[in-house]
């Protein structure tokens, strides 16, 4: 499969990039959460990728998260939330 990354349209709130896995029910309440928030964001599934995309993205991840858990939120290409955590999605969202 190839290296997909998913637009969710919604208000512009900055880049907002999504580390998940599609089975991941942290990865789906945080995805809920951005949907419910009504921001634009992107995700990529990493276990639905191909092997050199997901080698790619892993090296990506890895500069906003060592540890390489799930999900891992990446705002505006700086700030990180990793796992499900309401409260510091809203604060990085001002909301």
């Amino acid at each position: 499969m190839p290296d997909e990354i998913v637009h969710v349209d919604g208000d512009d709130a900055g880049p907002i990039l999504v580390y998940a896995l599609s089975t991941c029910v942290w990865c789906r309440r945080t995805k809920r959460l951005l949907d419910e928030l009504g921001v634009a964001y992107d995700y990529v599934d990493m276990d639905t990728l191909d092997i050199p995309s997901l080698e790619k993205r892993n090296r990506e991840l890895r500069r906003h998260n060592p540890r390489c858990s799930y999900p891992t939120v990446v705002f505006n290409d700086a700030e990180v939330v990793v796992g499900f955590d309401e409260e510091k999605i809203r604060k990085a969202l001002g909301r």
